[in-house]
């Protein structure tokens, strides 16, 4: 207690001395002024990156490689993803660049010493992406900052294409009659380009700058021939005006721009209703945390400054901040965000709570074990991030298609334009025609064809408590035709149950229970946690391997093995006669005692199983426990294929035969002694429970006491391979159409940006399908 009260009082004094808040707020501003100043340019960014003090967010893995969080903004589409890692790779030193697609999060590890944290990020600021030192809180202020910032040039932009068309419709109305002179021809004319070209200039700038930053590095993105299709436009209508020409298209410009905003903002506000569960996580952590000093007295410090051993106070109703363990109070906590399961669990001393579930109804004291950036929370989170920046093959191939998509977008605009031109049209007509083209190739609905499925699909699972750790994870689980299971701690608990407590004299029981909690063996677990009036007792002594003993006045008490316990090898108790694991209750003067103990079923395993089945697949058993429970557990839920008393090496043998047999297999095991048999399978599912959520081999870690996640997460992957090819589908019939059409002269650059907004938002509200599926659905 001593130094925990000493950690205590350190963290009072920080308080005090006002050392913390210094550091957090100059961090925060350092953030925020990187943000303001992302408008001066490249050079100025860079300064005010430097500015920032990026080393202060510069920390190192366990294999002493630097890592650097940032968060991007300005970010489109995927070819804008391509030429941020492409940039970062191409350096002296750096081992990874990933950027996730939905929170924006750039992640770079490099070798320590091969350089400083802001030189290695300049060819990004470069390349027109504004930069920002990586702060959870600022993300939902980004979004919303993004947000106003389409709605006001979206506004600008309608408010002028109303104004510009009312103007056309008297021009175009005036060319059909004698009433109109060139001189009132030209002056609407040139009041619409008073409208429209401020109009162009205010509300292009989304695209604008993006196209220009990334032309100025030689570069291509979905924002150039947006940007081209727009000025040339504008520009052409300016140069019929100044030469009193008949037609200017102020008005397709000024709604081409108009359509274009509108595509993007619904885009972006589909995207942000896909939002990555890990960032939706993210938000979730509490901000901060009342410690308990030593005198008793409560201080409310940031979470970060919380260390291991600290006192935390948690009122009911509040987040809990770290990961620990109660140590006064009782409560029930909501560990939906954990388990996925909806139900609250009843905590009390003694039991474990983790980093962002819900206290309900009772305030506690708990002693932190895990903080900061090691809680249960930020594994799951870094689990996600990890799956959602990889690059599965649907990914790729996206990719690869994008890079010389925009190349050959403006060659084929070109080619429009010239066979127009030799056709014997006008070159604005010509012009007209190629704008067109330009808007209605654009990729993005190409981009977005597998990155947002592989979001939604994510935050799916992870709401049913499932974590995907494997980037091509559900393309792989959605081509299973066979699922091997083990049995302890994968289709049963892992956790030790007595089963004859009925036969048991509830006084004897809450006796042995009172010895037991002196003991962390599981089967004295078993037994504390089936006592209800438990006292606590001194002097019982522990006995390894053999069991516990305390000595009263009427002699010695024993609970432990049969042996140890003196209970004869031919003794049968009459009411339990069945066998398995069991410990003795030896009392002087008394008849031993027999309890007996049964590694339970998960609750919804048979009706995991035959739903396993109903969907196709080929359910198996390898157990390495002995053939008698092997066989009850197999014929209990309905899997005729059973082995038993099979090795590590036994379960890998039978996949390898499994896959020689042309089977595509699903391995679910606990993540220890099936480690060898997750990494032979096709695609590996774990519990949680059976390791370390970060450290398990498997593809899939499922959280809760139930096994219908795993059945879950083969209908959600299954139906996120139909949706991914049903958007590739969707993105290659849409240019099969567009494209020809907009060549041969029947799409206008109206119609072209209707077209190219509507692809996008089409992929991805199909991909939000997922949300939308109740359970069951998706098979």
């Amino acid at each position: 207690m001593g130094e925990i009260a000493g950690r205590d009082q350190q963290i009072a004094n920080q308080m005090d001395t006002g050392a913390w808040s210094r550091d957090m707020m100059s961090n925060c501003c350092a953030g925020g002024a990187v943000a303001l100043a992302r408008s001066q340019g490249p050079e100025a960014d860079f300064q005010t990156f430097v500015a920032a003090d990026p080393e202060a967010f510069v920390f190192q893995d366990e294999e002493g490689n630097n890592l650097l969080h940032m968060l991007v903004e300005n970010m489109h589409c995927a070819n804008c993803i391509r030429s941020i890692e492409k940039a970062l790779k191409s350096l002296d030193g750096v081992l990874d660049a990933r950027v996730n697609f939905s929170t924006r999060r750039l992640l770079v590890r490099w070798q320590a010493g091969s350089g400083a944290a802001a030189d290695l990020v300049r060819p990004v600021i470069d390349l027109g992406y504004f930069l920002t030192p990586y702060n959870p809180e600022m993300m939902r202020s980004a979004a919303a900052e993004e947000e106003k910032k389409l709605l006001r040039a979206l506004g600008v932009a309608g408010f002028a294409a109303t104004n510009v068309m009312l103007l056309s419709v008297a021009v175009w109305a005036g060319l059909f009659s004698e009433d109109m002179g060139p001189a009132t021809r030209d002056l609407m004319h040139w009041f619409s380009a008073l409208i429209a070209l401020p109009a162009v200039a205010y509300a292009g700038q989304p695209f604008f700058r993006s196209a220009l930053a990334a032309l100025k590095n030689g570069r291509l993105n979905m924002d150039v021939p947006i940007s081209l299709a727009v000025v040339l436009a504008s520009g052409m209508s300016l140069s019929e005006t100044i030469q009193s020409g008949e037609y200017a298209y102020f008005d397709a410009s000024v709604t081409l721009l108009f359509f274009l905003l509108i595509g993007r903002y619904l885009d972006m506000r589909a995207r942000g209703k896909a939002r990555s569960a890990a960032e939706r996580l993210l938000l979730l952590k509490a901000v901060a945390a009342t410690v308990v000093l030593p005198d008793g007295s409560h201080k409310s410090i940031p979470v970060e400054a919380v260390t291991p051993g600290t006192i935390v106070h948690v009122p009911a109703g509040e987040r809990i901040p770290v990961d620990g363990e109660i140590i006064e109070g009782r409560t029930a906590v909501d560990n939906s965000l954990v388990t996925g399961e909806s139900l609250p669990v009843e905590a009390a001393k003694g039991d474990a709570v983790f980093a962002g579930t819900l206290n309900l109804n009772g305030a506690v004291r708990l002693r932190a074990i895990k903080t900061g950036d090691n809680t249960l929370l930020s594994d799951i989170v870094r689990l996600m991030e990890n799956a959602e920046q990889g690059r599965a093959k649907y990914v790729r191939i996206a990719d690869r298609v994008a890079e010389y998509y925009a190349p050959a977008v403006h060659l084929l605009a070109a080619v429009t334009f010239v066979g127009w031109w030799i056709l014997g049209f006008d070159w604005q007509v010509a012009l007209i025609q190629a704008v067109a083209v330009l808007i209605i190739t654009c990729p993005c609905a190409l981009g977005l064809a597998v990155p947002v499925v592989q979001v939604v699909a994510s935050g799916r699972l992870l709401q049913r408590g499932v974590l995907v750790k494997a980037a091509d994870g559900l393309e792989r689980l959605a081509k299973v035709d066979t699922v091997v299971f083990d049995k302890t701690g994968t289709l049963t608990e892992g956790r030790l149950d007595l089963i004859n407590e009925e036969s048991i004299d509830r006084a004897d029981l809450d006796f042995a229970a009172s010895i037991a909690r002196n003991s962390k063996h599981p089967l004295a677990l078993a037994v504390a946690r089936r006592g209800r009036a438990v006292h606590a007792m001194a002097d019982v002594t522990e006995h390894p391997g053999r069991g516990l003993s305390v000595v009263l006045k009427d002699g010695e008490v024993r609970l432990g093995s049969r042996e140890w316990c003196g209970v004869p090898a031919d003794f049968k108790d009459a009411n339990d006669p069945q066998e398995g694991p069991e410990l003795w209750f030896a009392q002087p003067g008394r008849q031993p005692i027999r309890f007996l103990f049964e590694d339970c079923l998960r609750h919804d395993a048979v009706e995991t199983i035959a739903a396993l089945k109903k969907a196709g697949l080929q359910v198996e058993l390898l157990s390495g426990d002995r053939a008698p429970v092997a066989e009850k557990v197999a014929a209990t839920i309905g899997i005729d294929d059973w082995q038993a008393g099979v090795k590590p090496e036994q379960k890998t043998a039978r996949l390898e035969e499994l896959k020689a047999a042309g089977r595509t297999v699903l391995m679910v095991g606990d993540g220890l002694n099936d480690a060898p048999a997750l990494a032979m399978a096709h695609v590996s599912m774990s519990p949680s429970t059976a390791a370390d959520v970060s450290q398990t081999a498997a593809d899939f870690v499922f959280q809760g006491r139930g096994l219908g996640a795993v059945l879950e997460a083969v209908r959600v992957a299954r139906f996120s391979h139909r949706l991914v090819i049903q958007n590739f589908g969707l993105a290659f019939l849409y240019n099969a159409i567009a494209v020809p059409l907009a060549i041969a002269g029947f799409v206008t650059p109206l119609f072209a940006a209707i077209a190219m907004s509507a692809s996008s938002l089409v992929v991805c509200f199909n991909s939000m399908r997922l949300i939308e599926r109740r359970k069951g659905e998706t098979q």
